[in-house]
């Protein structure tokens, strides 16, 4: 994309109080701008008389047409109009990605986040913000906690009661929400309640949501830590039990931005769960069976990480996918080609974690083992259950763990 220093593409910030909350700088840039990009929102807030610039609103679906839109205007003097902060969940990195940094011009407004915080007196730094513009709703539950404080960035105005009726689903009714909308413009207005108590029609399509978490005493515990309990998991028993998923995870070592392949996803622990560990964490999880494919997107949703990828049996279904930085065998190693398969797609330094119950995949893993490097581990887990009036340990399968990381 021919865009220049010389030349820049100018990105100004544009709160809800409009041509007033501007200075000079974005002013001017305006003013001089032969071209006004922005949504038709943004576009009104610009008066008639600061600017004789052809004004073009967004299409839809915007991204795919960005590209062909700017071709258009290369040569001439561009100004994009974005919601507050464009590199805030906004348009400034979409753009940036595209014409790169260098041949952007960025003046940036107070974010929707600093105003909700501005007006709540909230810790700005020590506050979570989760996007639900473009996402699933469902992305806020790994960040629930009793006491904690977030702020969800709404698509529109329905999202509030969305949120309300989710956090009363999963034992979080008596959360305060608070709806703060127009931020910093002059039609303003802060309205809080209960989640489970949420009457409130639906308002402002620019709105944020703030929530301050209450936990009922009977909620699970679920943490962005590996090893949720089982039962928070439906499907038929298929499932890598609690203390084996909490050391495979482990063993896999999920970093922020990361992409898993799971092969034989059964209930879609290990996909899940790695894509909990942090909100930018990826997964593509493979399973041959179309009733586990359909149960663990289910798992997925529930459990807050939609974004969890499910495709049919690996390696037939491995085309065309980027490779993974880490890749999980929980089932079919001793399929002809399938470790080989796995092998070949990981990315050098990934690492690569099976698990065997059975003599024939344990010897499979001692072979590997001696080709390949890496370390071998055996767990045997004991589970504590009723004998009559006193307590045994049953013993669960023991479970050998291969890991390795490649050269």
């Amino acid at each position: 994309m021919p865009w220049r220093k010389n030349r820049p593409l100018v990105v100004v910030g544009i709160g809800a109080d409009g041509w007033d909350g501007l200075g000079g700088p974005a002013r001017r840039e305006i003013a001089a701008a032969a071209v006004l990009l922005g949504s038709e929102r943004q576009l009104a807030l610009v008066p008639d008389g600061e600017s004789a610039a052809q004004r073009v609103a967004w299409p839809s679906p915007l991204v795919p047409a960005l590209p062909g839109l700017l071709e258009q205007f290369v040569g001439q003097r561009v100004c994009v109009l974005a919601s507050g902060d464009p590199m805030f969940f906004g348009i400034g990195v979409t753009l940036a990605r595209l014409v790169g940094p260098q041949a952007l011009r960025v003046l940036p407004q107070p974010s929707s986040v600093s105003l909700a915080c501005a007006r709540l007196g909230w810790a700005l730094a020590e506050t979570p913000v989760v996007s639900a513009v473009g996402r699933r709703l469902e992305t806020v539950l790994p960040e629930l906690a009793d006491g904690r404080r977030i702020l969800v960035l709404s698509p529109d105005e329905h999202t509030p009661a969305q949120l309300a009726e989710l956090l009363s689903r999963n034992g979080f009714g008596e959360s305060t929400l608070t709806v703060l909308e127009q931020l910093g413009g002059p039609a303003e207005t802060t309205d809080s309640a209960t989640a489970a108590g949420w009457t409130r029609p639906s308002g402002d399509v620019l709105n944020i949501v703030a929530i301050e978490c209450v936990a009922a005493p009977t909620a699970p515990r679920l943490t962005r830590l590996p090893g949720l309990p089982d039962s928070v998991y439906s499907g038929d028993g298929q499932l890598t039990k609690y203390e084996i998923r909490t050391l495979t995870v482990a063993a896999l070592a999920p970093a922020p931005g990361e992409l898993l392949w799971d092969i034989g996803g059964g209930s879609g622990t290990i996909a899940i769960e790695w894509c909990r560990t942090h909100s930018t964490c990826r997964a593509v999880t493979f399973e041959c069976l179309e009733s586990r494919r359909k149960q663990i997107t289910e798992n997925a949703a529930a459990l807050g990480v939609p974004q969890v990828e499910v495709h049919p049996a690996a390696p037939e279904s491995f085309a065309d996918l980027p490779a993974p930085d880490a890749i999980f065998i929980g089932g079919g190693l001793t399929q002809p080609d399938m470790f080989e398969s796995c092998w070949q797609r990981l990315r050098p330094g990934g690492r690569l974690v099976a698990n065997a119950v059975t003599a024939e995949s344990e010897a499979f893993l001692t072979k590997l083992s001696a080709t390949h490097g890496g370390t071998l581990h055996r767990f045997q887990i004991y589970r504590s259950e009723p004998l009559g009036t006193f307590t045994s340990w049953r013993p669960q399968l023991p479970v050998t763990q291969w890991s390795v990381q490649k050269p």
